[in-house]
């Protein structure tokens, strides 16, 4: 149990808002040092798995010159301009429909979305324009609210969802490690399974998203009172 001490780690350095790489890194670092393996062995492991996994940042690193000459050329405020014009939709609606579409896609196998591609440059402002049709001017604390459900609309949906695809690579880690057990279990099987967990997820998304219209309604009661204080 003593080789889970990295999880520990990876807690504290979150709550304590440090800095997110370094705290992986020195989490990594301990766990390689409690199972026995000497400092150098374990900086070689994270060279050779950096060395292996090196493709799955090169479509990261080549999207985001992309993204920025979208935003560069006018991308957020067409977005806030698009959803100005739908008098249904609030922040939290869009969000929850961003939330179904990547978790439903990511089931399938499609990888559409993330924070770098979709949320930062697209979901967010979408979300942002809603709530500005609403409430007119946001307060910093409500920008920093929606943005922060924008990720969460992200992570939900891509964790969640990617867990019913059979050929994602959780499913594959996941029997790999049951079979390094001796366990034997289908990936069918797991992936079946993440379906209650998906609807789930997607109900407490859809709760979140609820409480998030609510909470930005209120905030924008308030601020009109402090605004317009009544006579006494």
């Amino acid at each position: 149990m003593i080789k889970l001490i990295g999880i520990i780690v990876i807690a504290a350095g979150f709550s304590l808002r440090l800095n997110a790489l370094l705290v992986v890194l020195l989490s990594g670092i301990v766990t390689g040092l409690v199972s026995g393996m000497s400092f150098n062995e374990t900086m070689e492991e994270f060279g050779r798995l950096y060395v292996t996994n090196r493709y799955m940042a090169l479509p990261i690193v080549m999207m985001l010159p992309v993204v920025g000459l979208l935003e560069r050329y006018g991308l957020r405020e067409r977005a806030e301009t698009l959803i100005r014009r739908s008098a249904a939709a609030t922040a939290g609606r869009v969000l929850l429909l961003y939330t179904g579409v990547r978790q439903a896609s990511i089931a399938l196998g499609v990888n559409i979305g993330g924070h770098a591609g979709a949320v930062r440059p697209l979901i967010a402002p979408l979300a942002e324009g809603a709530a500005r049709v609403r409430y007119g001017s946001l307060s910093k604390a409500m920008v920093e609210r929606i943005r922060a459900h924008a990720a969460a609309a992200e992570n939900v949906g891509n964790f969640f969802g990617e867990d019913v695809f059979i050929a994602v690579g959780s499913i594959l880690l996941m029997k790999g490690f049951f079979e390094g057990l001796k366990i034997e279990v289908s990936s069918w099987a797991m992936a079946l399974w993440g379906i209650p967990t998906a609807l789930g997820a997607f109900a407490v998304m859809a709760w979140r998203t609820h409480a998030l219209d609510r909470h930005l309604t209120r905030e924008a009661a308030r601020a009109t009172e402090d605004a317009n204080p009544k006579d006494a």
